[in-house]
């Protein structure tokens, strides 16, 4: 049987195929487009007699489409094999049935579904921005329970509701699939309803899409759904096969790391490390990123970062404050890099052009992440996560205590000069379509984490609310 009659067989359709390990350091950023289209799929029905299908598939275009992904031991072969029939029954029978989620229930009516078991167990975690002043979402194999004891529907409501209070800014979405074993491996169904569920809106504004240590089963699971994958979003999936290479990305500090990941990179690497950090010995006079508030005060001589005021004093004027969605965009990770340089060298930078206002705003969100402390300070950081724990009657005031009374006066100083200037963004929320509770998403993880560097999905919640509080109560709360 010829390979065009093959492919007749299986209702695939012929297309380009996208190169499966694009690389990390090329800089995608697609206009929206349509990112799903199964029509033809959905008609056409396979005949009877499909040979085997992981043949069929590295066969295809005359290539294996993951040319030798890394195995890591966790995928019996017995399990590739397992899944290889259920991609081939699954053709057999046609393209199966979309889940239907509720978001009239529990996820559009007036009370919320709890999830907060399925949180607990850290399957999915949200922190602040990658270098590109993105999102970054994580999603850990490892952490999945056996399949007997995840309820699938209710998991996939549950990733549908996480991903919501963040699919309208630009994110980047990290798989870490090491531990995906047959005791936890999700039904090849759910997975189709997971992306069929997830429609244009949720894909549009992902960004990259990190597979970390991908194994055979990324192979096949790719090669079943890629009939259905436009162009755009299969040239947004980019392959890591050592978490340093994560690095140019994103701070691995503060990514929440399964132990399990780690040690499995250990053995991949040699027992290399993943990542090199700076410290006190190797910081320069000049520098402003990466180091302590009281370093740029003693070298520069002032109590307010100078890129702080540069970036600021911008973006309050009154055409940068009316772009809509400012400091939901993300820029090319090599402008902001060439522009954290110059500035760490002492050298002057200039905004003038209309698209720097997304630079603009992307550095100053990388200048609060990359403090070595936080500016609400690691001694904080616990009485902010027991915010919303507190009465609303208390809030003003267990607020203010916070502030005025237990943080540093250089950083109440810093605080207040960026709140002022966040209140003057909500003040156009009506063009710029960015409220306080928006401006909170995006600043809160930028302003405080605990001292092992990371956020837990749990914490992101309070600290979100504590800094919508700060913007709300802007004039009650700063008084000095």
């Amino acid at each position: 049987m010829s390979m065009d009659q093959k492919n007749q067989n299986l209702g695939l359709q012929k297309f380009e195929v996208e190169d499966p390990y694009p690389s990390l350091s090329d800089y995608h950023d697609y206009e929206p487009g349509l990112e799903f289209d199964d029509s033809e799929l959905m008609e056409q029905k396979p005949e009877d007699g499909t040979e085997d299908l992981e043949e069929e598939l590295e066969d295809m275009d005359g290539r294996n489409v993951i040319d030798s992904p890394i195995s890591d031991g966790t995928i019996e072969e017995d399990f590739e094999q397992a899944l290889a029939n259920e991609v081939h029954e699954a053709e057999q029978l046609g393209s199966p049935i979309t889940p239907c989620i509720d978001t009239g229930g529990p996820l559009g009516g007036q009370e919320r579904e709890d999830f907060s078991d399925i949180a607990e167990l850290g399957i999915l975690e949200v922190l602040g921005d990658d270098r590109s002043g993105r999102k970054i979402i994580t999603a850990a194999a490892c952490k999945l329970p056996g399949n007997k004891l995840l309820d699938n529907e209710r998991f996939l409501r549950y990733i549908v509701y996480t991903l919501d209070q963040y699919v309208d800014m630009d994110y980047s979405l990290v798989y870490f699939h090491h531990g995906l074993v047959s005791k936890n491996k999700l039904p090849l169904s759910w997975m189709w309803g997971l992306y069929k569920v997830l429609d244009r809106r949720y894909k549009k504004n992902m960004k990259s899409l990190f597979i970390v240590h991908p194994t055979n089963f990324i192979r096949v699971v790719y090669n079943f759904f890629r009939p259905i994958i436009s162009v755009k979003f299969g040239q947004k999936v980019k392959y890591v096969n050592q978490l340093r290479d994560l690095s140019q990305h994103m701070d691995l500090d503060k990514l929440p790391i399964p132990k399990e990941v780690i040690d499995h990179d250990r053995k991949l690497t040699g027992g290399v490390g993943i990542t090199g950090n700076s410290t006190l010995s190797s910081w320069q006079p000049c520098q402003q990123f990466g180091v302590t508030l009281e370093w740029i005060a003693d070298n520069h001589q002032t109590t307010i970062p100078p890129i702080m005021v540069k970036c600021i004093e911008f973006l309050s004027q009154p055409d940068c404050l009316e772009v809509e969605g400012i400091f939901r965009r993300s820029v090319s990770v090599t402008i902001v890099r060439e522009l954290q340089g110059k500035i760490d060298k002492g050298e002057h930078v200039e905004f003038g052009e209309p698209q720097d206002v997304h630079t603009a705003a992307v550095l100053l969100k990388t200048f609060l992440r990359e403090l070595s402390h936080p500016l609400l300070t690691y001694q904080l950081h616990e009485s902010i996560v027991h915010f919303t724990d507190v009465s609303k009657e208390r809030r003003l005031t267990y607020c203010k205590d916070l502030v005025i009374k237990k943080l540093p006066d250089q950083n109440y100083v810093v605080l207040k000069f960026l709140i002022e200037f966040l209140s003057l963004v909500v003040d156009r929320c009506d063009m710029n379509k960015m409220t306080s509770a928006n401006l909170a998403v995006v600043f809160g993880p930028n302003l405080v984490w605990s001292n092992d560097k990371t956020l837990s999905l749990s914490s992101i919640g309070p600290i979100n609310a504590f800094t919508d509080f700060m913007i709300s109560y802007m004039h009650e709360i700063f008084i000095l």
